[in-house]
């Protein structure tokens, strides 16, 4: 009974850090090279992920399968006195450490995924805005869509404050840049919701990411059989 126990324990166990998902070919990596401390959200849930990714530290989650949705990341986060959490990019109006579900304050890198069946589709967004530099590397894994061979890259990983004209720049309270506006978001005119001279910029400096609304440029990739997917924060 005793041997039971113990293995009924570590079944339970097992279940509740990966969110009940088994399959070890579907593990996430998340890397934080930054000099800044990243907060993770997401929406819906991503599970039982830790949000607080230190620099220079490894994160690693075994991903739901099938989950489908959207992940940012949310920059100089402080709590007040009160115990309020706000972010200076990507927050959620929550005031919790954890933010999974609503929409974020742009703007923000979004990393979109869509897993069904050890198949994950990924993009790297900048439709509502830029505010960390990141990589997504699936390893192993042969492409089901958008081309053929191995699973590529896609990244967004140059300084967008290069390029970010002033009408778009985002600054904290004290005038300092965090990040940069899409201008479909920024403008709210329908023109700059499409391929514009804005994209256009962004799309120089980030060309394996998605820079206004029905970017195609590159495809949508659908990796299967990847043992891992590996999100690189500030790569370098």
């Amino acid at each position: 009974m005793a041997a039971i126990s113990l293995l009924l324990n570590l079944i339970l166990h097992f279940v509740i850090i990966t969110g009940g998902y088994s399959n070890p070919d579907l593990t996430f990596y998340f890397e934080n090279n930054c000099l800044e401390t990243l907060w993770l959200s997401s929406s819906p849930s991503d599970g039982d992920l830790d949000p607080v990714i230190e620099p220079d530290t490894l994160e690693i989650f075994y991903m739901s399968d099938p989950w489908t949705g959207v992940m940012w990341f949310r920059t100089k986060c402080v709590t007040n006195l009160t115990g309020y959490v706000s972010c200076e990019t990507g927050d959620c109006g929550s005031g919790e450490v954890e933010c999974q579900g609503p929409p974020p304050t742009y703007p923000v890198t979004e990393l979109s995924f869509d897993i069904q069946n050890n198949v994950v589709q990924y993009e790297v967004s900048l439709i509502h805005g830029h505010n960390i530099a990141v990589r997504v590397q699936p390893t192993g894994g042969s492409l089901v869509a958008g081309g053929s061979g191995p699973c590529p890259v896609v990244d967004c990983v140059e300084d967008i404050r290069n390029v970010c004209p002033s009408l778009l720049v985002a600054t904290n309270p004290n005038g300092a840049y965090v990040g940069c506006y899409n201008p479909c978001d920024a403008l709210k005119d329908p023109n700059y919701c499409r391929v514009n001279e804005y994209s256009q910029r962004f799309k120089q400096l980030c060309g394996l990411s998605h820079t206004f609304p029905g970017d195609n440029n590159p495809p949508l990739y659908k990796c299967s059989g990847a043992k891992s997917i590996n999100v690189t924060f500030c790569p370098k």
